[in-house]
């Protein structure tokens, strides 16, 4: 039967995507001041049988759906939940709701949504339906420059937030839809520690956790798995299906600073100065998540290709499946890889510094090509977020050829993040009883001591899969000896001038002859973390 919505005032659709929200929602503020309301959400086969694409996801979407829903049942307007691909859901509800203006957020996703985004267009031209796009990041659409990118940042992120003020906004005679379960869809659920729950009212309260309490060893505790775990943010996730706003973030973050360093100079207590420039880290954090978002809106193959074409060929024909499965196993007799491997399998989520030591360790340790390491790791991922997990781990992965090559000491980073070991045995309770002074690098145990703690490394724990040293030699050689060629340096130079930060980089003790004009950190700047 077709829906006939009452009233003089023509049916605005919200087509909500990455956007799970009413605060700071500007297609929905926008749309209400033409028209009576009605939002839509699609679950697009395209999306949910992406490479990327995981159950945990699901499950937070279906959360931020039913929150959604009692969001906008205040203002009277219903939320109609579809399957299938677009536009041909548009193509049908058109005939029910006869709409004539479609609105939405932009957004900077995979190949996948960048395409259905052309057809959508081209429909809504051939349909005389009128779409309008509002963006909500930092992100820019068409950008010939990325000079005064920052200044346009921060204009954005400092305007007034979009408001949805009064009741009965919808049109009368259309519900809601109820939010499908994961089997109507095609997706078995799986089970995972979550980390939380979805919704706009779950993102307010880490939010306001994070700044009333957490973000003051936010610094201290940013680097290390363990700590990392409540120290960080963890609205990364909320940022990615779009339950809170960038300009809200920014915003509340910006007057939580002002106030501490207020109360800096008035209570000359050391303690607030500390707990500003903690949470000035996280300000600037927020900055990168859209510097990256950028790079894959500039160029959206960028999760299918190397961003420096000059190193294709590099990896590719050398991929070792039992490497990456002994990897994805968290099997690779590196203990501080294993386990943060293994953490981000259960939980879905893992603080930056050891994103990145996983990504290096594939890249150079195990000379892993980055795609199907990429896509694994999305699918773990609860706050995957398109723009910047292929933007870094390419950098990560050293095919960008603008960016110092960083590779990682597993070992290292036992000890530097995790020197009593709580970690390591938590993640790999094969190494409980190993002595800390081995803890690290289990395979340097003497055999007698191995058969004592009961862990014989080759029987109860593996022995490392790659030696460290070696592996490490024969990825400098290997990258050496292209960046030393003159097309390679010219390509990088293009790559800068399109991509590159504009900030300058910080101070270097030694040269380095690749173009260095991103700062060096590399997922611990992704932002929200």
């Amino acid at each position: 039967m077709e829906r006939k919505p009452s009233g003089m005032r023509p049916v605005q659709l919200v087509w909500f995507k990455r956007d799970l929200r009413v605060r700071d929602h500007g297609p929905l503020q926008e749309a209400a001041r033409r028209g009576k309301l009605v939002g839509l959400y699609v679950f697009e086969p395209e999306v949910l049988h992406s490479a990327e694409f995981d159950p945990q996801h699901l499950a937070w979407i279906q959360e931020a759906l039913l929150d959604l829903q009692t969001q906008l049942r205040v203002h009277g307007v219903p939320l109609l939940i579809r399957a299938g691909s677009m536009p041909a859901v548009l193509g049908e509800l058109r005939r029910e709701l006869r709409f004539e203006e479609l609105w939405s957020h932009e957004e900077t996703g995979l190949l996948a949504t960048y395409e259905r985004d052309l057809r959508v267009a081209r429909w809504a031209r051939e349909n005389a339906v009128r779409w309008t796009e509002i963006p909500q990041t930092g992100v820019v659409r068409r950008l010939k420059s990325r000079d005064g990118w920052s200044r346009r940042w921060l204009e954005r992120m400092s305007a007034e937030e979009a408001q949805l003020v009064g009741g009965e906004l919808g049109p009368r005679g259309v519900r809601s839809d109820p939010v499908p379960r994961g089997a109507v869809l095609g997706i078995e659920p799986r089970k995972r520690w979550m980390q939380g729950r979805g919704g706009e009212r779950e993102a307010w309260q880490v939010l306001d956790s994070f700044l009333r309490d957490r973000s003051e060893r936010y610094l201290a505790s940013m680097s290390a798995p363990g700590p990392g775990w409540s120290g960080c943010s963890r609205i990364s996730e909320h940022l990615a299906f779009g339950t809170i706003s960038m300009r809200t973030i920014h915003q509340a973050t910006d007057a939580h600073l002002r106030g501490l360093r207020e109360e800096r100079k008035r209570t000359q207590d050391r303690a607030f100065g500390s707990w500003a420039r903690s949470l000035a880290a996280f300000a600037q954090r927020l900055r990168w998540h859209c510097h990256f978002m950028q790079k894959l809106e500039d160029q959206p193959d960028l999760e299918l290709s190397n961003l420096h074409r000059g190193y294709d060929g590099l990896r590719e024909a050398e991929f070792r499946e039992d490497r990456f499965e002994a990897w994805k196993a968290g099997r690779t007799g590196y203990p501080m890889v294993d386990a943060c491997v293994r953490s981000l399998v259960a939980t879905g989520w893992l603080n930056f510094r050891m994103r990145a030591m996983l990504t290096s360790f594939n890249s150079y340790h195990l000379w892993l090509h980055w795609r199907e390491p990429a896509q694994w790791m999305g699918r773990q991922f609860l706050d995957f977020e398109p723009g910047i997990h292929y933007s870094q781990f390419q950098m990560q992965s050293g095919v960008t050829g603008i960016n110092t090559l960083r590779m990682y000491s597993p070992a290292k980073q036992a000890t530097d993040h995790d020197p009593k070991g709580e970690f390591l045995r938590s993640w790999v309770p094969e190494l409980a009883r190993v002595p800390l002074e081995y803890l690290a690098e289990p395979h340097k145990m003497p055999p007698l001591i191995q058969r004592d703690v009961g862990c014989v490394i080759g029987e109860h724990y593996p022995a490392p899969i790659v030696d460290h040293a070696e592996a490490l030699a024969h990825a400098r050689s290997r990258f050496s000896a292209l960046r030393r060629t003159e097309a390679v340096r010219a390509e990088a130079k293009r790559i800068v001038k399109k991509h590159g930060s504009r900030r300058k980089p910080p101070p270097r003790r030694r040269k380095n002859h690749a173009p260095q004009l991103e700062q060096q950190a590399l997922f611990e700047e992704q932002s929200a973390d």
